[in-house]
């Protein structure tokens, strides 16, 4: 028999789970389900927004949207599209119910128990497809899924012990594979980060308007040298650089950083006949403040298990 076993609402940033249905079901295949719901809550913020796990006679389905993860076990023949739908319903009415700011600071595990009252209710009526012809439009979950079907996770991926840092880039518009691997979740931003972010662009603008100036000098004088221009340029790449690194996680993400600090250097020590020392100072120290922040910046630590 096709039916819909249980559902969970988790918070993707470090697997809180917020609330869940009771589960009636005690087999051992169930048990072990649940084992692997307990893998992906500390790995939700590395998947697709959409996927799907088959551990054998039964399927693990989750979506994901402002921050929230919406997961549920349903025997391996109940339909996908059924699935979705009832995963989209429960979205729904947990964003409506609930706020953003509720969510983002809840401490305690299934601090959202009430809401499954709800999944009951909604796993019932899934449960008895009948009663769902005139309740919802299937059509237009179906169109959604052909468009862009779910990621097929599989289970030795949710095992691997390194999580999903080994993906490759792969481009997920509806084919079924992942995203690019995702970025990991850097430490919150700090006001000497935005600070350094913004002179950052600061000192790249400036740049980009000097390369400008000297693209015209160098087309009325045919004497100008032609490397200041690329100068400038090099100076406005290592800068807005510079922003990318300290906004997303990439590997060797300091070794980057630094490198590009010395581009900086190199650019300014070339073009100090262009600009006076004042100007010179300003640029590096930027360049050195960022690089700073970019260090000070690392990832987050490893979520915490609460037991899901």
């Amino acid at each position: 028999m096709s039916m819909i076993l249980s559902a969970s609402v988790v918070r993707v940033r470090d697997g809180l789970p917020l609330s869940a249905s009771t589960d009636y079901e005690q087999s051992s295949g169930v048990q072990e389900c649940r084992k692997y719901f307990k893998m992906l809550s500390k790995k939700l913020s590395q998947l697709p927004d959409r996927c799907t796990l088959k551990a054998g006679q039964y399927n693990i389905n989750f979506i994901s949207s402002l921050g929230v993860s919406y997961i549920m076990l349903c025997t391996e023949n109940y339909p996908n599209v059924l699935a979705f739908c009832f995963l989209d319903e429960l979205q729904k009415e947990f964003i409506t119910t609930y706020n953003m700011m509720k969510t983002n600071t809840a401490i305690r595990p299934y601090c959202f128990i009430e809401f499954d009252n709800f999944i009951q209710r909604t796993k019932q009526r899934y449960n008895n497809t009948r009663s769902l012809s005139t309740k919802m439009n299937l059509a237009d979950m179906q169109t959604e899924i052909k468009l862009r079907p779910p990621y097929q996770l599989s289970v030795s991926e949710l095992s691997s012990a390194n999580g999903f840092a080994h993906l490759s880039a792969v481009d997920y518009k509806g084919t079924g594979k992942i995203a690019a691997a995702p970025h990991q979740r850097l430490d919150p931003v700090t006001l000497p980060g935005i600070v350094s972010f913004v002179l950052s662009l600061l000192c790249g603008a400036l740049n980009l308007i000097r390369g400008f100036h000297a693209i015209e000098s160098l087309l009325q004088n045919e004497g100008e040298d032609f490397s200041y221009v690329i100068a400038f340029f090099l100076g406005t790449a290592a800068c807005l650089y510079q922003c990318y690194l300290f906004v997303y996680y990439t590997g060797w993400r300091n070794v980057k950083s630094f490198l590009t600090f010395g581009l900086i250097c190199l650019c300014n020590m070339y073009l100090y006949e262009l600009r006076n020392l004042w100007q010179l100072f300003f640029h590096v120290t930027v360049g050195a403040f960022s690089t700073l922040q970019i260090r000070l910046r690392q990832p987050q630590g490893k979520s915490p298990d609460y037991n899901v």
